[in-house]
């Protein structure tokens, strides 16, 4: 029994040299240890209190370990898989001072506890953006362009397009004074350069519609080469018939 408490007290007074803030005595046989993931290796806010109970039998046996989060969070099975992967490195350590090295491994595995969260936090994220993206690329795909929809479209785009203009009109109209307001409004009552274009446009085609209905066809059978001596005889003045 006294070398039990020898070891115990001797095992106590090197933990305090290394942890002295972070090692609390709870009592005899049970040390109470804050522990942090590895310094430098994962950026975190997850601490948590190691109890480390011994047994009479210590160091030949495992001392039993419990834990709990300070700060952070810890599942079950996270919690679970850190107090197992502890008790076997306590069972490598067997007949020495373990405490050591089982928080050593606590710092090590709380990293690989954050690193798998981030991973999986990312992963998670991917699959969100995926299904976004596959979302999309359905709603794309499943409603094609149409003249019905882009007429739809174009209708409800120009409307836009004049409500916005007419905004920056009242705008622009704010700044101006009476005579320069009447101005105003008198340059935007005359026709733009476009709109006279279409306007001639319209009316050319209108005309060469007016010119292609009144046209007459013409046959050139109709005309014999009697028929065309006697115009050129009345164009030149001049009279045959068939005495001298």
């Amino acid at each position: 029994m006294s070398d039990y408490k020898a070891a115990v007290q001797e095992e106590y007074e090197v933990l305090e040299s290394i942890f002295p803030d972070e090692l609390k005595k709870i009592s005899e046989d049970k040390l109470q240890l804050v522990v942090v993931p590895e310094e430098g290796q994962i950026d975190s806010d997850l601490k948590v209190l190691l109890d480390v109970e011994y047994t009479v039998n210590y160091p030949d046996e495992v001392p039993n370990l419990s834990l709990e989060p300070e700060e952070g969070e810890l599942d079950e099975e996270e919690l679970e898989s850190l107090i197992k992967g502890m008790k076997a490195v306590g069972e490598e350590n067997l007949g020495m001072a373990m405490v050591f090295t089982l928080v050593t491994h606590l710092r090590e595995a709380l990293v690989e506890v954050v690193g798998k969260r981030i991973e999986k936090e990312k992963q998670q994220e991917l699959e969100k953006e995926r299904q976004l993206m596959e979302a999309e690329a359905a709603r794309t795909k499943g409603t094609p362009v149409t003249v019905m929809s882009f007429n739809e479209w174009r209708v409800k785009f120009m409307a836009e397009m004049k409500e916005r203009q007419e905004r920056e009109d009242d705008e622009r109209l704010k700044g101006l004074t009476p005579k320069e307001r009447d101005e105003w409004k008198r340059s935007k009552s005359k026709p733009t350069g476009r709109q006279l274009f279409e306007k001639n446009r319209d009316l050319a085609t209108s005309d060469a519609n007016y010119i292609e209905e009144g046209v007459t066809s013409v046959d050139i059978t109709q005309y014999d080469r009697t028929a065309a001596r006697d115009e050129e005889e009345d164009e030149n003045g001049l009279h045959f018939s068939d005495s001298d």
